[in-house]
């Protein structure tokens, strides 16, 4: 085809011959093409190196904070951050994207004044930041709760493995509210100070309305203040008996000895008796033997005078020790054998009776004693020590 045809042809079809400087300067929807290529490689860049940037920015963080984070590696550290970071970023560079654009197109049909879509964007843009950066918050809790979590597992305070769920989530509700807070000033244009004096004259209705919730709040601080009891002690309130596992804001949780997870209020932790089995110095062992009435006196004596000595050869048993021809009843002889276990772990307490139960077999059948064969009784009661 000749360059007379394609001439020809440009003509018809009325296809203007364009330089890459006319292609650039070239407007549609109210911007020119380089405006909108500059956006999209502002967002472009953003994308790509969005990670990369949160990954730099979280190690500079950690190099001034490394000293004081024994036990938390930097890959712990950045894992945490690099997500909130990344996003924050992200919006950052999309900010400035836009800022090269004008947007929405203006028009006559547009009030003249800020466009409302403009508006709605900014809004949305603006939460999006702040959550970002309330995010971010978040994670660097995250990070210190493991800082001190790894410092009291080398401390073995039984204090901090309960203070330091406490206080994670405090510090998380109060982070969450000043986000809630700065959406309403910054976005909404809301008066902060003068919402918070609002909330007190409505205050009242609030604090009748929650008032078991208020009352179970002031008992955690009741507990952390007071101490009865710690993560890990195995407690009784009431009919539940349990492990303390967590210690909330509203309640704390116990695990059974049948391994189900009970919720007992914070306030009957500290309205109802509590025993905490923990803190006791010794387990007490009490139960009866029952002799056969062929058992005659001579070897009723054996049987007591060396039971007591066994028991009280055992390192683990304390010096109040009591076996002592108590009744003799129709259907027996009985012996009552009363003894304390030193010792706070139930395993432990639960292999000396084992052990000492053998011995007394034992002791009786050297003696020649005999058991009765009914109307044995054994009663057994733990309790403290004295």
């Amino acid at each position: 085809m000749s360059f007379f045809t394609f001439r020809t042809l440009n003509h018809i079809l009325h296809i203007p011959s364009m330089t890459i400087q006319e292609i650039l300067n070239y407007r549609f929807l109210g911007n020119n093409v380089a405006a909108y290529l500059w956006c999209a490689g502002i967002l472009l860049f953003g994308y790509a190196f969005k990670t990369l940037l949160s990954r730099l920015l979280s190690k500079l963080v950690f190099r001034f904070i490394r000293r004081r984070t024994e036990g938390v590696s930097e890959e712990q550290f950045q894992a945490l951050l690099i997500q909130p970071l990344s996003i924050v970023i992200f919006l950052v560079t999309a900010y400035f994207a836009f800022q090269v654009l004008d947007y929405p197109v203006r028009s006559s049909e547009i009030a003249h004044n800020e466009p409302w879509a403009k508006r709605l964007l900014f809004r949305l843009f603006q939460l999006a930041v702040i959550w970002g950066i309330g995010w971010v918050w978040l994670r660097i809790i995250d990070f210190l709760v493991l800082v001190f979590q790894r410092r009291s597992e080398n401390s073995h305070s039984r204090l901090s493995n309960q203070l330091i769920p406490f206080a994670k989530d405090l510090l998380k509700v109060l982070v969450l509210t000043i986000t809630f807070l700065v959406m309403l000033s910054r976005v909404f244009g809301v008066n902060v100070t003068a919402l918070i004096g609002g909330l007190g004259i409505g205050g009242l209705a609030v604090a009748f309305a929650a008032k078991e919730s208020l009352e179970n709040l002031i008992a955690s601080f009741t507990i952390f203040l007071d101490r009865p009891f710690a993560v890990g002690d195995l407690v009784e309130v009431g009919p539940v008996t349990g492990t303390v596992e967590k210690v909330g804001f509203r309640s704390t949780r116990l695990r059974t000895a049948e391994k189900s997870y009970v919720t007992v209020p914070n306030k009957s932790m500290i309205d109802k008796p509590l025993d905490n089995l923990s803190l006791r110095t010794a387990r007490r062992v009490n139960f009866t033997l029952a002799l056969s009435h062929a058992t005659t006196s001579q070897q009723l004596h054996r049987i007591v005078e060396e039971g007591k000595r066994v028991i009280e050869a055992n390192p683990l048993v304390t010096k109040e020790v009591q076996m002592q021809f108590s009744a003799l009843t129709p259907a027996a002889k009985e012996v009552t054998v009363q003894y304390f276990v030193e010792t706070t772990n139930y395993d432990e307490y639960l292999e000396v009776k084992e052990e000492l139960n053998y011995r007394l077999v034992e002791t009786v059948e050297q003696a020649g004693g005999t058991f009765a064969s009914t109307g044995t009784t054994i009663v057994q009661v733990n309790g403290l020590s004295s």
